[in-house]
């Protein structure tokens, strides 16, 4: 087949002396100043792991990650709880989307997406990290060379075919069209001379049948994978395994970068496809999922044995879980599935149940409600009697993000997430800060929660506290 890209020449912290269960006093010190401080406690770049990454996973967005064809987003719910109750700590997870900021800040406030360490946006050509999205200077600088963009806009101009896509994707190292599939390799190849004819050495790629994208020759995806994993292994962190995900044509490039593992979702559109058969048929690290879009990526983390892969969202009953130690993040995922579960009545309004939250509760602690309320734990958990079965029939969910705890003594972890509730079309989220212990319990009997201490995450409180419960 034609190749779907023509190049030019074708070619606080919390880290105390003396580890210790923080007093009630630090939950009101974190009150008092404000859920901007919290909000930066929550680690979310590379710096925070201190070696390789155990796994990273880059995947492609629309699609890919995210199903738009799933209205209750369960394929994308299942892998945020398996990655928070099982990866966050140790790995990295990046976004790699043709999505300029602007549009991918729109899909997180649509879907309930997690916040990656690291984001590839603008089809490669933008680089950023963390929550803050602070900007890979050096990929800018490196991508700069031989491009102008007021060329390549005079250029364009004289093929009518070509449609410029709106005025959010077009960025400073990447011009966005639209054009009919009938036309593009053609347009394509006269476009690649003309241009190497004025001196510019870049990159063309069509993808979805529709997209075509103009960047500078080191652009892509596939370079702005390869330039993180050289940063990565001159820091002495480049990860254990890498997982690349993706369904259009501008994914090939990811899927072809040595050494990395890649998945073709069950959704992926003919010009992946072809590009495979033409390419990757023989190349083991390289599968067609069975599964579409998120189930995609966790049914290739089980594929290649890169670590667990059923999500916690799959078990059916989570006292069955056999687990071998302590694990906070898994802890805090499994308690917020039980509650979403509560209030959508998809399980018994038994007082079985409300006796075991009583039991991973220590009742002398205080819990502090994102309104400043306070009261004890004890007291929260019998509130939860009211609340049973209130979202049934409705489309309430319920996820956590940045999950990362730390260990603060023996027997005690310090953990920060963000909790998040949907229901329909209304979202809200708070700052979380619990501290779980596991003086005289045993692993089968699960963390206790001691304190629990929650903020609005500005912008996404909920519009009634008194039906925020926990």
């Amino acid at each position: 087949m034609t190749s779907l890209t023509r190049r030019f020449n074708y070619s606080v912290c919390y880290c105390c002396s003396t580890p210790k269960i923080p007093s009630f006093n630090y939950f009101k010190m974190l009150d008092e100043c404000g859920s901007a401080k919290s909000e930066a406690n929550i680690k979310s770049n590379m710096d925070r792991l201190a070696s390789a990454a155990r796994l990273m996973i880059v995947s492609d967005l629309d699609q890919t990650m995210v199903d738009h064809h799933d209205p209750e987003n369960l394929s994308l719910l299942r892998f945020n709880a398996l990655w928070e109750a099982n990866y966050r700590e140790s790995s990295l997870l990046v976004f790699s989307t043709g999505r300029s900021p602007i549009l991918y800040e729109e899909l997180r406030k649509e879907k309930p997406m997690l916040t990656p360490d690291v984001t590839i946006m603008s089809v490669g050509t933008e680089i950023t990290y963390g929550n803050s999205m602070v900007p890979d200077d050096g990929w800018e600088a490196l991508l700069n060379n031989k491009w102008d963009r007021k060329i390549v806009t005079e250029e364009t101009r004289k093929f009518p075919e070509l449609t410029l896509q709106s005025e959010t994707e077009q960025r400073p190292l990447k011009v966005s069209f639209y054009v009919h599939k009938d036309k593009a390799q053609d347009i394509m190849k006269t476009l690649s001379k003309s241009l190497e004819e004025r001196g510019l050495d870049v990159k063309i790629i069509y993808s979805g049948g529709i997209a075509l994208d103009i960047l500078p020759q080191g652009g892509g995806k596939g370079q702005a994978l390869a330039y993180l994993l050289k940063k990565l292994k001159r820091e002495g962190k480049l990860p254990n395994n890498t997982l690349a995900c993706g369904d259009s044509g501008n994914d090939a490039e990811l899927l072809s970068i040595p050494d990395v593992y890649g998945v073709m979702v069950a959704n992926a559109q003919e010009e992946l496809l072809e590009w495979h058969a033409a390419n990757a048929k023989d190349n083991p690290k390289v599968i067609h999922a069975a599964e579409r879009c998120a189930a995609g990526i966790i049914q290739a983390i089980g594929h290649f044995n890169l670590g667990p892969s059923i999500s916690p969202r799959d078990v059916t009953d989570m006292s069955e879980i056999k687990m071998k130690n302590f694990v906070p993040a898994y802890e805090v995922v499994k308690f917020y599935l039980f509650f979403e579960k509560w209030r959508r009545g998809e399980i018994e309004n038994s007082d079985l149940y409300l006796s075991n939250m009583k039991a991973v509760c220590r009742p002398s602690d205080t819990f502090v409600h994102p309104s400043g309320v306070e009261k004890s734990l004890e007291e929260y958990v019998n509130t939860l009697k009211k609340c049973h079965g209130d979202k049934k029939g409705k489309q309430y969910r319920i996820w956590v993000d940045q999950v990362l705890p730390t260990q603060v003594g023996s027997d005690s972890w310090l953990v920060s997430f963000k909790k998040w509730e949907l229901c329909g079309e209304e979202r809200q989220c708070c700052i979380t800060t619990v501290v779980l212990s596991s003086k005289n319990v045993t692993v089968a009997d699960g963390l206790t929660w001691t304190h629990v201490h929650q903020t609005w995450l500005p912008g996404a409180a909920a519009s009634d506290s008194a039906t925020w419960f926990f």
